[in-house]
């Protein structure tokens, strides 16, 4: 069987339960990806907001920088036993399929044409931890910490990321560290990696980590955005609104946005989705420049 191989350039699924406290590891997973230097682009799908239902999240990493949609599946993390079949069958051939082995699964349950990555990520979390919450809560970064490893996502990357959200709150830092290295230690003891997928951005830019407020690379498109008051009349912003939406339609918006903090304002804005979803998620803070869009060379 032929495994996928692919160099900044795969789709990977989160499958998970909706309330499981997922959501937010999955975003640091496409965080650091992108603090490395690769261009991704993460939707979060779900069909509800009810807990227990399932939910979705996919990130397509492409150093091309495309952020649309491109169907099929080379990772599939599975943590959602209700949606197992569905899942399963998303994958491409010779991908990637990446589950909780704690309790053994039968035979049919398996694609012959799929490679499995089998970590008992349940008994990894009980022999840690004693609270039922922290239990599911840590799962959760310790698969975010054995993908980094299977990847090759430097676990310096992670701790940064990890060291801006804890500012303060040393406690909650640590534990999120441990839990991420539990992930990392046990792939590094019982496993051959990095896998053929990986995110190797020392291979394209000569460093693999991105520090905050930096000026991007050359080839790099910055935008820069409007911090909106409280009753400014829209029309006003509206030359900006155009020129942001013929920047965002290119590809250099996944290709590497120096974002801004979020907008000020407390109403809605006609930025695109794709746009804003960029903004909201801060994969680079810089200050706030003047109003109007930059291009930096």
């Amino acid at each position: 069987m032929k495994r996928l191989e692919a160099i900044n350039d795969f789709v990977i699924k989160f499958a998970n339960v909706n309330g499981s406290g997922s959501a937010s590891a999955n975003e640091l997973f496409a965080k650091a990806v992108m603090r490395m230097g690769v261009p991704v682009s993460p939707r979060n799908i779900f069909p509800s907001n009810i807990q227990g239902m399932p939910t979705w999240y996919e990130a397509r990493v492409c150093e091309k920088g495309y952020h649309g949609r491109r169907g099929g599946v080379d990772m599939m993390v599975a943590m959602n036993p209700q949606t197992w079949d569905a899942d399963l069958a998303e994958i491409e051939p010779g991908g990637y399929l990446f589950y909780d082995s704690t309790r053994p699964m039968p035979p049919n349950k398996f694609r012959e044409d799929v490679q499995t990555i089998a970590i008992p990520l349940t008994e990894i979390a009980n022999a840690t931890y004693t609270d039922p919450r922290q239990r599911q809560l840590f799962k959760n970064i310790i698969y975010v910490g054995a993908l980094s490893a299977l990847l090759d996502v430097d676990a310096d990357v992670f701790e940064t990321l990890f060291a801006e959200q804890y500012k303060g709150k040393e406690r909650l830092l640590d534990s999120n560290i441990q839990a991420l290295h539990l992930g990392r230690d046990y792939v590094k003891q019982h496993m051959e990696y990095p896998w053929a997928c990986v995110c190797a951005a020392l291979t394209k830019w000569g460093t693999k980590s991105l520090p905050t407020a930096t000026v991007p690379p050359p080839w790099v498109v910055c935008m820069a955005a409007p911090r909106w008051q409280p009753g400014t009349r829209s029309h006003r912003h509206r030359p900006f609104q155009r020129h942001f939406r013929s920047i965002a339609t290119s590809t250099a918006l996944t290709m590497g946005l120096a974002a801004t903090t979020t907008p000020s304002c407390r109403r809605k804005t006609s930025w695109p989705l794709s746009a804003w979803w960029w903004v909201r998620v801060g994969m680079a803070h810089a200050p706030l420049p003047p109003r109007r869009a930059l291009v930096c060379r």
